[in-house]
């Protein structure tokens, strides 16, 4: 996964510690299909997602990396979901954690491909046939499609 040059920054200072990060999950649906990236680290299938740069607006960072990762162009709707992910490390010994911001995006036009080396494929799946996915991956993709103004906000226990 391609590490961006400000968390590389903070790495030569902090080394492996903790470094709590702000990430996005880009939940895009076209009618009623949702588009999937298939990870290169894992082989999981999920929605784009990536990291919120310094000074960027989170709803920018979405659309962003749905373009980098999908070569596709959407436009963000609303904030769907707000949860904190737990600690995670790293192979390399780095330890991070996420607040992650799920945003509902609105295909305008392209069709996907893994377009920076993150994926090994992209691709458009209805609603009613995703292929098996991590209960939290789902649970964004759900936040996402639910017909609500609303953002939908997580806390310990409560899900």
């Amino acid at each position: 996964m391609a590490t961006p040059d400000f968390v590389l920054a903070l790495r030569e200072k902090i080394g492996t510690d903790m470094l709590w990060l702000t990430g996005v999950t880009a939940v895009v649906l076209r009618g009623q299909e949702v588009l999937l990236v298939r990870r290169a680290d894992s082989g999981a299938w999920t929605p784009v997602t990536g990291i919120v740069d310094p000074g960027e607006e989170p709803a920018d960072a979405a659309v962003r990396e749905v373009l980098e990762e999908a070569d596709v162009h959407a436009a963000p709707e609303r904030l769907a979901m707000v949860h904190v992910l737990p600690p995670a490390r790293y192979a390399n010994g780095d330890q991070v954690q996420y607040l992650d911001l799920v945003f509902r995006l609105r295909w305008e036009s392209g069709e996907p491909y893994p377009a920076d080396g993150e994926n090994t494929e992209a691709r458009w799946f209805a609603l009613d046939g995703l292929p098996e996915l991590e209960a939290t991956m789902r649970a964004r993709i759900d936040a996402a499609v639910a017909d609500t103004p609303h953002a939908r906000f997580t806390s310990r226990g409560v899900r």
